[in-house]
C-alpha cells in the first residue's frame, strides 16, 4: 500500500518518543568558515539553528534562517545571556557544536603570556563555559549531543602554535572526561579534528605556503568546510548514538596514526 511503513522499519528514538523533528542547535563562532558551513548543514535539515558571533553584521545570517546572537565566549555573563535568548526562541539546546576559536601564532621565545592565555581562554576555557551551560538543559532532558571542533594541530603539533595546539589538544581530554561523566545521561561528547580547510583564514597564505601544506596531505588537497560539517552532522545524528569520546579526523590523512 502506498505510504505504508515497511515491515521491520524502526523510527529513530527521537521520533518514536514524540520529540519535535526540529532540534535546537547552537554553533559557536558560526558566522563564517567551518562554523557557518556547520550551521547551514543543520538548518538545511530543518533544525532550529542559533550561532554566536563576536563582530560583524548578522543580517545576512538571519536571512539564511539562522538566529545570530552576539556573544564573546570568554565572558561568562555573555554566555549566560546568549543561552537565555536561544532558549526563549528555540528551546533548550539539544545539539551544541563548540567551534569558536582564535589563533595568535608566535615562536615560543617571542610568545607573550597574553598570547598564550588568551588563546587558551577562548579555545579551551570558552568551550568549558558553553558546554557547562548547555548541559543544564541536556541533563533535564536526559539526552544531548556535543561536538567539539579541535584541529589536526592539536594532535600533531606545529611550530609557532604551541598555544593553539595546547588548547586544541585539551579539548580531547575534556570531551573524553565528560563522555565518561555523562554517558549514563544519554549525552554524547565527540571531537572533530579538521586538517587544513579552504576558508578565509587559509586564503591569506601565499601560493608557495599552500603548496607546501598540500604536499603533506595524502589526499593532495585542502578540505572544504562542508566536509567538516558532514562529520559533525553525523555525530549529532541518531546513527551515531553509540559513539562517544571519539576523535574523528577530517584531514585528508595528514594526522594519520594520531
Amino acid at each position: 500500500m502506498s505510504g505504508a511503513i515497511p515491515i521491520g522499519f524502526r523510527l529513530p528514538d527521537r521520533y518514536r518518543k514524540g520529540d519535535p523533528l526540529s532540534r535546537s542547535v547552537l554553533v559557536t563562532g558560526g558566522n563564517r568558515g567551518i562554523g557557518l558551513a556547520i550551521a547551514r548543514a543543520f538548518a538545511e535539515s530543518g533544525d532550529k539553528v542559533a550561532i554566536t558571533y563576536r563582530s560583524g553584521d548578522p543580517a545576512e545570517l538571519e536571512k539564511a534562517g539562522l538566529l545570530a546572537v552576539k556573544c564573546d565566549i570568554t565572558d561568562g555573563e555573555q554566555v549566560e545571556q546568549a543561552y537565555k535568548e536561544i532558549e526563549e526562541k528555540h528551546g533548550p539546546v539539544e545539539v551544541l557544536v563548540a567551534n569558536a576559536g582564535v589563533t595568535k601564532d608566535q615562536l615560543l621565545m617571542r610568545m607573550s603570556e597574553e598570547d598564550f592565555t588568551s588563546v587558551v581562554d577562548t579555545n579551551l576555557t570558552g568551550t568549558f563555559r558553553v558546554v557547562k551551560r548547555s548541559n543544564r538543559g541536556m541533563l533535564r532532558a536526559k539526552k544531548g549531543r556535543v561536538v567539539l571542533i579541535s584541529s589536526v594541530v592539536g594532535l600533531l603539533g606545529s611550530a609557532g602554535q604551541a598555544n593553539y595546539a595546547a588548547s586544541k589538544a585539551g579539548l580531547v581530554g575534556f570531551a573524553r572526561s565528560l563522555a565518561r561523566e555523562l554517558g549514563s545521561r544519554n549525552i554524547t561528547f565527540n571531537v572533530v579534528a579538521p586538517g587544513f580547510v579552504d576558508t578565509d583564514m587559509t586564503a591569506v597564505l601565499t601560493d608557495e605556503q599552500r603548496a607546501g601544506i598540500v604536499s603533506q596531505v595524502p589526499l593532495g588537497r585542502y578540505a572544504q568546510p562542508e566536509e567538516i560539517a558532514a562529520a559533525v552532522k553525523f555525530l549529532a545524528s541518531d546513527d551515531a548514538s553509540y559513539i562517544t569520546g571519539a576523535v574523528i579526523p577530517v584531514d585528508g590523512g595528514l594526522g594519520m596514526g594520531h
